[in-house]
C-alpha cells in the first residue's frame, strides 16, 4: 500500500496536466501555452544550452546569499536571544527592518553593487537574514529550563555548554527555520533576476516575454522554478532524518 500512497501525488499532477491541455484545446486563441508547448519550450532551452546555464546562475546566487545569511544571522540571533539586555537593545531595530520587503532594497542594491551577481546575493541575504535571526532568537527562548539547569549543574564551560546543550536544543527549530527561509531565498532570487541581472530563471521570464511574447518559455521557466523549489525543500527536509536532530521531530 505504500507505493499506492506515493503514486497519488503523481496521479493528481497527471490529472491537472490533462485538464490544462483540454482547457487549452477548447480555447486555442488563448495566449497561455499548454503542457506540450511548455515541454517544447524546455526542449528549446536545452537545445540552445540556456537551461542549465540559467539554473546554475540562480542556484549560485541563492547558495551564497542563503549561506551568508545563515552564517551571520544564526550565531547573532542565538547571542541576542541568550542575553536579555542585548535583545532589549537590538529587537526594536530588528522589528523596524524586518517588515521591509527585500525588493524594496533593489535600488540601493544596484546603487551599491551595480547590476550583477552581487546585487542579487545582497537581496537574498536581506530576505533571509531577519527570518533566520528571529528563528534563532525564538529557538533560544524555547530551550527547556531543565536543559540549562543540568548543563550548569555539571559545571560545563561556556564552549562545552554551547556545544553540548545550546546547539542540540535549538537545532530542530533552526532546521525548520532554514527550510522556510530557503523557500524565501528562492522567491527573492527570481524577483531580483527580473531587474538586477541578465541571467537566471527570473531573467528568462522577462526576456522571453520581451522577445516576441514567448509565453511557452515563460511558463517553462515557471515550471522549472517550481520543480527546483520542491527539490530544495526535500533536501532541507532530509536534515530532519539526521540522527542527531531526529529527536526534535514527530514520528511519521
Amino acid at each position: 500500500m505504500n507505493w499506492l500512497a506515493r503514486l497519488r501525488p503523481v496521479a493528481f499532477i497527471a490529472v491537472l496536466l490533462i485538464i490544462w491541455q483540454v482547457a487549452i484545446d477548447r480555447h486555442p486563441g488563448q495566449l497561455l501555452p499548454g503542457p506540450w508547448q511548455t515541454l517544447r519550450g524546455i526542449g528549446d532551452l536545452l537545445q540552445h544550452g540556456l537551461l542549465f546555464k540559467y539554473i546554475v546562475a540562480s542556484l549560485f546566487r541563492v547558495t551564497w546569499g542563503f549561506l551568508l545569511a545563515a552564517v551571520i544571522a544564526i550565531p547573532l540571533g542565538l547571542t541576542i536571544g541568550w542575553y536579555s539586555r542585548a535583545e532589549m537593545a537590538f529587537n526594536p531595530l530588528v522589528q523596524i527592518f524586518r517588515p521591509i520587503s527585500p525588493l524594496a532594497w533593489i535600488p540601493i542594491a544596484i546603487l551599491w553593487f551595480g547590476v550583477g551577481d552581487l546585487s542579487s546575493i545582497f537581496l537574498i541575504f536581506i530576505g533571509c537574514f531577519f527570518s533566520l535571526l528571529l528563528t534563532a532568537m525564538s529557538a533560544v527562548h524555547n530551550i527547556p529550563d531543565v536543559y540549562i539547569d543540568v548543563g550548569r549543574n555539571f559545571g560545563l564551560s561556556t564552549p562545552n555548554f554551547i556545544y553540548r546543550v545550546l546547539y542540540p536544543a535549538v537545532a530542530p527549530q533552526l532546521i525548520v527555520g532554514l527550510r522556510i527561509t530557503l523557500g524565501i531565498a528562492w522567491l527573492v532570487v527570481v524577483a531580483a533576476e527580473m531587474i538586477a541581472v541578465n541571467s537566471g530563471l527570473g531573467f528568462l521570464i522577462v526576456d522571453a516575454r520581451n522577445a516576441g511574447n514567448r509565453y511557452d518559455l515563460v511558463v517553462a521557466a515557471m515550471v522549472i522554478i517550481g520543480i527546483i523549489g520542491l527539490l530544495l525543500d526535500l533536501a532541507m527536509r532530509s536534515l530532519e532524518q539526521v540522527k542527531s536532530f531526529r529527536w526534535g521531530f514527530p514520528e511519521n
